[in-house]
């Protein structure tokens, strides 16, 4: 890794076996793909309230050359508010791993991509002052997006009709596109 790993604590108290597990899922990933840029991870409890349980959200970015960030945000919610922090972020870093490995496996040429797989759906609506829109897909189903969720910051150029590729997540409100990407801009009249 070219810059130092970086890692915050906010409302946590730093232990040294909490900072030695997330250094070495750190080890792991950097293990999985050598060209690593940065690794950023901020440990945060939002508040603590004994109705609520102890929510945690562990924050993890990383840099891979050339141009990907990826980012996975993983919190302690519903049924699991009383989850041990150490699970949140062995569960944090579980979803980082997989997303190094694909992008890994993607820069290696190990992943088939046919021509009517690259475009998943399209840009449905688009709010670009409140920085969101939908994308509907094929099946007609419809996700939202926020503009952060776009690779390469895109969002700007972005119009309804464009097409798109996506990652489908789970978050607070139902299913949303994460890793969104264009594939293919709408023809303008």
């Amino acid at each position: 890794m070219q810059v130092p790993p970086e890692i915050t604590y906010r409302n946590v108290a730093k232990s040294e076996a909490i900072d030695n597990l997330i250094r070495e899922k750190i080890q792991k990933i950097e293990k999985l793909c050598e060209h690593v840029m940065s690794c950023r991870v901020a440990v945060e409890k939002k508040h603590e309230h004994q109705k609520t349980g102890n929510p945690y959200r562990v924050r993890i970015e990383i840099s891979v050359p050339p141009g990907h960030d990826l980012v996975v945000k993983k919190e302690s919610t519903g049924g699991d508010m009383h989850a041990a922090l150490s699970t949140v972020i062995r569960n944090a870093f579980d979803a980082a791993f997989r997303q190094v490995k694909k992008l890994n496996e993607k820069q290696q040429g190990k992943t088939k991509v046919h021509p009517r797989q690259e475009v998943a759906a399209f840009v449905s609506r688009l709010f670009k002052d409140e920085g969101y829109g939908f994308i509907r897909t094929v099946n007609e189903q419809e996700f939202y997006f926020h503009k952060n969720s776009l690779v390469n910051d895109d969002f700007d150029d972005l119009n309804v009709g464009d097409g798109v590729r996506f990652t489908e997540e789970m978050g607070e409100k139902g299913p949303q596109a994460t890793t969104v990407q264009l594939v293919e801009k709408y023809p303008s009249a």
